[in-house]
């Protein structure tokens, strides 16, 4: 796409009114870069067909800065909305797109959030079908806001659910924690410092999709832990079953770089967002095929068992440290990072 024949530089009010500048917006970049039959039709809505159950999740993003090492808010969009269809245990098909751009946005910018959409579509295997886009004045928004919401078809084998956790499961995390809410941090102004933490922000619905077919309603349970981390997840599903959770902090994967990082900020990896690794709640007797099946996937590569669920303190999540004593792992309070997703 050659920005000279578009005509403009930069993002402003014309091309949100709906008129000739929106449309040409759409025409040169939306619709050229996501073209399929469905937004093909270039209607307000879109109509697809799906031969059972069907999952929906909607998700907003507003990250801040919208570039990072390792992505932008466009893959970091498309990754999450694909990554929470695919914990529901559905396989994604289908993404509506809604962009908030604030006046004066740099075309290059936003063409380039538009082509890593496209990339990070494709490699998921899903469509951008329907979606909108509106342009706020200057000053009230923060360069680009982006809605989305995933549909996708709930897989034959799939039965996730937390009402089918139990005391004696075993709770398989798929890589390691915190690299993405470092990697923002480590871009933010005042806050930057020596680095080449790269976000993790990446798709998991081929795993999960795998992990479903080999191993079908023994995966009781699917989470990605992104705001507030891995101990908000736990601690949510501590409240949502009544049964405790206990793991192991030497067993929790974190890049030493990153533990450096948090150190220094003074942050508790546990409570750091994630972008590209889930958590797997699995019947005990097949932990550790679960687990080597995933080494076989880059993106399960250092799976490990962190814990187990357990009647021993129903409601808690206890830490089990790597000196040998334990401690309560209490629910994020407030934001302890703001604007990393």
């Amino acid at each position: 796409m050659d920005i000279k024949n578009l005509g403009f530089d930069t993002i402003n009010l014309g091309h949100g009114s709906g008129g000739l500048m929106t449309r040409d917006l759409l025409d040169k970049i939306i619709f050229e870069t996501f073209n399929n039959p469905i937004l093909d039709q270039k209607h307000d809505g879109a109509i697809v067909k799906f031969d059972g159950q069907i999952a929906i999740s909607t998700d907003s993003f507003v990250v801040s800065p919208i570039f990072f090492k390792g992505g932008n808010i466009g893959d970091l969009a498309v990754n999450g909305t694909v990554n929470d269809v695919a914990m529901c245990g559905a396989i994604p098909k289908y993404i509506s797109l809604a962009f908030i751009i604030e006046e004066g946005l740099k075309l290059s910018e936003f063409i380039s959030i538009v082509n890593t959409i496209k990339a990070a579509a494709d490699q998921s295997g899903v469509q951008i079908i329907t979606g909108d886009t509106k342009v706020v004045e200057k000053g009230k928004g923060d360069k680009i806001f982006i809605n989305t919401t995933g549909f996708g078809e709930v897989h034959p084998k799939s039965n996730i659910s937390t009402s089918r956790i139990k005391a004696g499961d075993k709770i398989v995390l798929s890589g390691s924690i915190a690299t993405h809410g470092m990697a923002i941090m480590s871009e933010r102004q005042g806050l930057e410092f020596e680095s080449d933490i790269v976000s993790d922000t990446t798709n998991l619905n081929d795993i999960v999709n795998g992990l479903l077919d080999t191993f079908g309603d023994h995966i009781h349970f699917l989470r990605d832990p992104t705001r507030g981390g891995l101990s908000s997840v736990l601690t949510e599903i501590v409240e949502d079953t009544g049964i405790g959770i206990s793991i192991f902090e030497d067993q929790i994967p974190i890049e030493k770089q990153v533990a450096a990082a948090c150190e220094i900020l003074g942050l508790d990896p546990l409570y750091v967002a994630n972008e590209g690794i889930f958590i797997a709640i699995v019947d005990k007797d097949i932990v550790d095929s679960v687990i080597n099946f995933m080494h076989n996937d880059v993106k399960g590569a250092k799976a490990v068992c962190i814990g187990e669920m357990t009647d021993a303190h129903s409601t808690k999540v206890i830490l089990n440290s790597r000196i040998g004593g334990k401690r309560i792992v209490s629910p994020l309070i407030g934001e302890q990072l703001p604007r990393i997703c």
